[in-house]
């Protein structure tokens, strides 16, 4: 499983640092694993259930878009 760091992980979800410390502080968002350091590392779960993504292993998706255009000409 994939471990992200406290920076790596608050951008990966658009939130700071800070918020990701007070999260743990308050029991909303603990992270996974701390070191004897005090470093807090997040799990690729974590970011997926916060992403609401499903499953454990992410796979990168194609986008298809189409667009029509109707004119007189």
């Amino acid at each position: 499983m994939k471990y992200y760091s406290i920076g790596e992980f608050a951008n990966k979800i658009g939130k700071t640092i800070q918020t990701l410390r007070n999260w743990d502080k308050n029991g909303s968002l603990k992270s996974s694993h701390i070191t004897k350091g005090a470093a807090r590392y997040y799990s690729q779960e974590q970011l997926n259930h916060f992403l609401g993504l499903k499953g454990i292993e992410v796979k990168a998706k194609k986008v298809i878009g189409y667009c029509r255009v109707s004119s007189q000409k």
